[in-house]
């Protein structure tokens, strides 16, 4: 295994980052692409793993509107996980077909572009989303048995209407679409729920992040709105990229998040069991009625509440146990591992 050499996308952000480090645990060669590698605060974490395994990790700038961009780094690569895709959250997004949809569209293209010129690739692990399975809560009650499964695409979510999540489940089908039309190399996608835990960057910009920090910081002092996520490790989401790359069986897709959902009240809770001189973080529910008729002024749609607000269901994730041999961990480890790195980033950010 010490041999083999992979490829791993978009390397300095939250995900990818841990796979990188398990990656090098296990012995594999690495390369990396990052968008700029003068970027220092990005950059960090990766020339530290350098450090720590000298002459394992190769860094590479790639972008991913650039044609060829991937080529040098995925010379001699084995299995390629294309990691990178831009995420914004909905208010940050001005035009969903430039600032979301063309990078996750475009840059899973180009990957695979360097993939059919690279003949040594055997295996891609797109990171997908569960967003890519549905657009709204409500779409899973209209599922079999009102449970998440991998066999559903998001049919609902539109530029205009979800586009994040509209561009994940193009650039999937895409990717598909390629995979289908070659034999030489085979795709495995990694479809995880809302990823929590440690961060290796003191400052990460992915959704998941965000809407954590609005928790964190206090934002729901006054109580917990009934919104419930699908959650997942951090740390389990890179494990199962690399298992689906090293299982030859391995096929389709896997929804990587715990069985069982988990609110805005469940993460108070878990936080204030370990901290409880945090004040901000809430410990009572908001009555759904409240949330209707308040939610507009946080920038709450009545649609997005109609859709999302005390909808629960369970996960179908017995591919990803079954499969590829995950054990997932505990959420009150990953919440409060995820609170705990966000506390160091403030205190290193000086705020």
């Amino acid at each position: 295994m010490g041999e083999t050499t992979v490829l791993v996308t978009g390397g300095s952000g939250f995900v990818a980052s841990h796979l990188v480090r398990q990656l090098l645990e296990r012995g594999y060669t690495v390369h990396s692409t990052v968008r700029r590698l003068g970027n220092s605060a990005k950059v960090a974490p990766l020339e530290r793993m350098q450090t720590e395994f000298p002459g394992r990790l190769d860094l590479f700038e790639a972008d991913l509107l650039t044609d060829g961009s991937f080529d040098a780094a995925m010379r001699g690569c084995r299995h390629v996980f294309h990691v990178a895709s831009p995420f914004l959250m909905p208010e940050k997004i001005k035009d969903g077909r430039t600032d979301v949809l063309e990078p996750a569209l475009q840059g899973t293209r180009n990957v695979l572009a360097s993939v059919e010129r690279t003949p040594t690739v055997r295996r891609v692990v797109l990171t997908s989303t569960v967003g890519a399975i549905f657009g709204d809560y409500i779409d899973v009650l209209g599922m079999k048995d009102q449970t998440l499964s991998e066999e559903y695409f998001n049919t609902t979510s539109t530029l205009e209407n979800n586009p994040y999540h509209y561009a994940k489940t193009v650039a999937e089908r895409a990717a598909w679409d390629t995979a289908a039309r070659q034999e030489r190399w085979s795709l495995v996608t990694i479809n995880p729920g809302l990823v929590l835990g440690p961060s290796f960057t003191p400052s990460s910009h992915s959704g998941s992040l965000f809407l954590m920090n609005e928790l964190m910081n206090g934002y729901f002092f006054y109580g917990a709105p009934g919104f419930s996520f699908t959650l997942v490790d951090v740390r389990d989401v890179a494990t199962a990229h690399i298992n689906a790359a090293e299982n030859d069986a391995a096929s389709g897709r896997y929804i990587l998040a715990r069985p069982e959902m988990i609110s805005f009240l469940e993460m108070g809770r878990i936080i204030r069991a370990k901290h409880p001189r945090r004040l901000l973080i809430p410990r009572h529910p908001v009555p759904d009625l409240a949330v209707r008729v308040l939610g507009p002024r946080f920038g709450l749609t009545q649609d997005y509440i109609r859709k999302h607000l005390g909808i629960r269901f369970p996960v179908d994730n017995h591919r990803s146990v079954e499969e590829l041999g995950i054990t997932y961990r505990p959420a009150e480890e990953t919440v409060l591992d995820h609170y705990e790195s966000w506390l160091r980033a403030r205190s290193y950010s000086g705020m």
